[in-house]
């Protein structure tokens, strides 16, 4: 117990220092694309400045982020990552292909929460002389917000399974301890752990995220 120990606190604690930069980088990139997409679309489907050529081509790119499979990502964005932390393993250099294999996901997540909106909210707004850019920012974003709540919980959780593929090309965390020591030295109880830690975590932020959005949802 001695041994696993410190070995456990410090793949846990690489695996939340993952979640969390990434989650916060992905949410930086993927909420103002999320909205784009949504200003930009169409205006039957609530739309408040159409623009079909940019959405098409923000729809685009956004599928074929999101239709990489992770560990495909992760090799391909090795240059990258080099470029940016001046290594491409390690846990700091997994940060980069994570928040961008999150943020196409983030960017649906909050489209789809906008269109949720009723269009009458907006047509109210409109009428009472605001601009594009007061609607997202007074009507939009505010009226989505339980649903964003729910659509970043799912993303941090997602966000837990990338970081444990990750642990598969040197990225630490809870999944390079489970293949490292569990799989590589015929270690089970350290495989049992990290998983157990990553259910652990994964309830946590799922009751977190529920409670939140709940509690949005109850102010309005």
């Amino acid at each position: 117990m001695n041994k696993i120990l410190p070995i456990v606190m410090a793949s846990t604690w690489e695996t939340l220092i993952m979640v969390v930069f990434s989650t916060i980088f992905s949410c930086i990139i993927g909420l103002p694309l999320g909205v784009l997409l949504h200003a930009s679309g169409a205006e039957e489907h609530g739309g408040i400045h159409p623009m079909p050529i940019l959405n098409s081509i923000l729809s685009r790119i956004v599928n074929v982020f999101r239709s990489f499979p992770f560990i495909i990502l992760i090799i391909i964005l090795m240059p990258l990552s080099r470029l940016i932390i001046g290594t491409s393993i390690g846990t700091a250099a997994t940060i980069v292909p994570l928040s961008i294999a999150a943020a196409p996901f983030v960017a649906r997540i909050v489209e789809s929460a906008l269109k949720e909106i009723d269009p009458g909210v907006v047509q109210a707004a409109r009428a009472m002389g605001s601009t594009n850019w007061q609607i997202i920012r007074k009507v939009l974003i505010p009226e989505a917000m339980p649903s964003l709540v729910s659509g970043v919980t799912l993303t941090i959780i997602n966000l837990i399974g990338y970081s444990a593929m990750a642990g598969a090309l040197g990225g630490g965390g809870l999944g390079d301890l489970a293949i490292r020591y569990g799989y590589q030295r015929f270690m089970p109880s350290y495989m049992v752990v990290a998983v157990i830690i990553i259910l652990v975590m994964v309830e946590i932020i799922q009751v977190v995220g529920n409670r939140l959005s709940n509690h949005l949802i109850s102010r309005r």
